[in-house]
């Protein structure tokens, strides 16, 4: 199964773990994932991946990075059917939930 891209702007070093809001990157519109982890050694990467998942209702193992791993401009592969995560999606990243 291939799987849908979710762009994200990561804020590393927060101090709570927040999912919303929307950064135009390089990538296009990105949901703001802020994580208390630090940018050292994936652990932001790994803490975004898993708030990504509990956000948008899927299992971790559905979600994946594809692109950016040592950017805060990363690109998510989604590998569960979008009708069960994208309308989340556009609620926390347009904010209109």
């Amino acid at each position: 199964m291939g799987g849908a891209s979710v762009p994200v702007r990561v804020r590393p070093g927060a101090g709570r773990t927040r999912v919303g809001g929307r950064y135009e990157g390089p990538h296009g519109p990105a949901l703001i994932i802020a994580v208390g982890a630090p940018a050292v050694d994936g652990k932001a990467t790994e803490a975004v991946r898993r708030a990504l998942a509990a956000a948008l209702g899927v299992r971790a193992s559905t979600v994946s990075l594809r692109l950016g791993a040592t950017s805060r401009d990363k690109v998510f592969t989604v590998a569960a059917p979008p009708e069960e995560w994208q309308r989340r999606l556009t609620e926390l990243r347009d904010d209109i939930g």
